[in-house]
């Protein structure tokens, strides 16, 4: 099999009101889990999965990245004014222009943020200057006839650079023959119509990259949804499908917004489900 290394790469992080993230669940119950700032607002990170397999470098998501003019980035808690995903990726010894190829699960713009130049630089322009750009049809299609409900969530000016690039993938099936044949995706929609869950087989297991329908550890309990989550009770079947599935086959769960863990395994315990042996980071790991 061809070698697969997994790594973690940080974006520009945000702080959003706690309530908006665990919905229904009151806050004497979540500030357990997370202690909130004075704002009522928790940390939240904006995590990337890179996959190198052969040639390719190939980014799932980009994060929120620095897009915001000054007053919506302080509405929305972003921290950095820095394109931290940039330098993120400098670490790895890594130039926006070796990325090959971007997987966008949504496009809502703290996973699809990353794509666009720091504000203040000029024109927006997309930063990864030879990478394919890979979008599910369902989520490319909300993007574009966004509901009145999450339509500022999306990102216009985006939205037709993508379209203007000429190097966008529309995705419509649970493969797609552009990519490495160790990635499939899983649709759901409880989060938002057409979330495409890239899939990874490494060598002895499966890393699913999660997106909001897991944001991080604390929403693995079931019960546990976001404010921002269009069919509450579906993204719930969703999760407890795939949990199900996933801890029988011990693989891996790639957390986007999780403060603390990049990854994990995931355990039922008296029918809840936990987080198992995580992963802070990801640094070319093969697996």
């Amino acid at each position: 099999m061809t070698q697969v290394k997994i790594s973690s790469v940080m974006g520009n992080s945000q702080k959003l009101d706690g309530g908006a993230m665990f919905g229904s669940v009151p806050q004497a119950l979540w500030s357990r889990w997370i202690t909130p700032d004075e704002r009522n607002r928790i940390p939240l990170n904006c995590r990337a999965m890179l996959v190198e397999i052969d040639d390719r470098k190939i980014l799932c998501e980009a994060g929120i990245g620095c897009f915001f003019d000054p007053k919506l980035k302080d509405r929305f808690g972003v921290q950095e004014d820095n394109h931290v995903l940039l330098e993120s990726l400098e670490k790895l010894g890594i130039t926006p222009d070796q990325i090959t190829d971007v997987i966008l699960s949504h496009l809502h713009f703290d996973h699809a943020g990353g794509l666009l130049s720091a504000y203040g630089d000029g024109e927006p322009r997309l930063v990864f200057p030879k990478a394919k750009f890979f979008v599910g049809k369902v989520a490319w299609d909300r993007a574009l006839n966004p509901h009145y409900r999450d339509q500022a969530s999306f990102v216009p000016v985006l939205n037709q650079l993508l379209k203007e690039c000429g190097r966008l993938v529309v995705v419509d099936g649970e493969t797609c023959g552009e990519l490495p044949k160790e990635f499939s995706f899983v649709y759901t929609d409880g989060h938002t119509p057409g979330q495409m869950h890239t899939v990874v087989q490494c060598e002895t297991k499966k890393i699913f990259f999660a997106g909001d329908l897991i944001p991080g550890t604390a929403w693995l309990h079931l019960p546990v949804t976001m404010g921002y989550d269009r069919y509450p009770e579906k993204l719930i079947d969703e999760k407890q499908k795939l949990l199900t599935e996933w801890e029988k086959q011990g693989n891996l769960i790639f957390y986007t917004h999780d403060s603390s863990y990049a990854a994990s395994s995931v355990c039922a315990n008296k029918g809840k489900f936990q987080f198992l042996n995580p992963i802070k980071e990801l640094k070319h790991q093969i697996f």
